[in-house]
This record gives structure tokens, C-alpha cells and sequence, in this order.
């Protein structure tokens, strides 16, 4: 039961961070692995790469890396910070409901 607000709040920062993966974080990780991948690709068979199709597979395969590294940090990340929130009100709602079951007597 305490931990209820830390799974809204866990839910909340995965929907918002999908979200914004979408929005913001798609097209910049596929460019960057794409920049890498031509970057080992023309370490791996020269500076002008030819049409070789290993060539357009390193760069294919670091493109899907550069996407997926990038939707893990925005999901990842602001799911985490969504369900630290929660769990902070958890606590300050659990504390506040623990000192309000402490009778009179006892607080003297």
C-alpha cells in the first residue's frame, strides 16, 4: 500500500519519457550512431567507403545502437525520477498519517 504513489509516479515518468524520446530523442540518436558508424566503418575499410554491404551494416547496426541508447536514457531516466517523486510522497504521506495516529498522551 505504501508504495502506491511510486508506481503512478514510476508509470508517469516512463509515459513521459516515451514521450519525449519520441519528440526529442529519435532522430538525434539515429544520427549520432550513424556519424559512429561511419566513423568505424571508414577505420575498418578506408576513408572513402565503397558500396560494400558489411560497410552499410556497421553503420545500420550503430544507428539501431545509437536509437536504443538513447530511448533507454529518456525512458529509463525519467522513469526513475518519476518513481523517486512517488517514493518521496509515499514517505511524507506515511509520516504525516504516523504522527497523526500517535495519541495526545504520548506527545507530552
Amino acid at each position: 500500500m505504501r508504495q502506491e504513489m511510486a508506481k503512478k509516479g514510476l508509470y508517469a515518468g516512463t509515459g513521459a519519457g516515451l514521450i519525449l524520446f519520441a519528440l526529442v530523442g529519435l532522430l538525434p540518436g539515429s544520427l549520432i550512431g550513424g556519424v559512429v558508424g561511419l566513423k568505424l566503418a571508414g577505420l575498418v575499410f578506408g576513408t572513402p567507403l565503397k558500396g560494400l554491404v558489411i560497410a552499410r551494416i556497421m553503420v545500420a547496426a550503430s544507428m539501431i545502437v545509437g536509437v536504443l541508447g538513447a530511448a533507454v536514457v529518456f525512458v529509463l531516466g525519467t522513469g526513475i525520477f518519476g518513481w523517486s517523486l512517488g517514493y518521496i510522497v509515499d514517505a511524507l504521506k506515511s509520516g504525516k498519517e504516523m504522527e497523526e495516529e500517535v495519541p495526545q498522551e504520548v506527545r507530552h
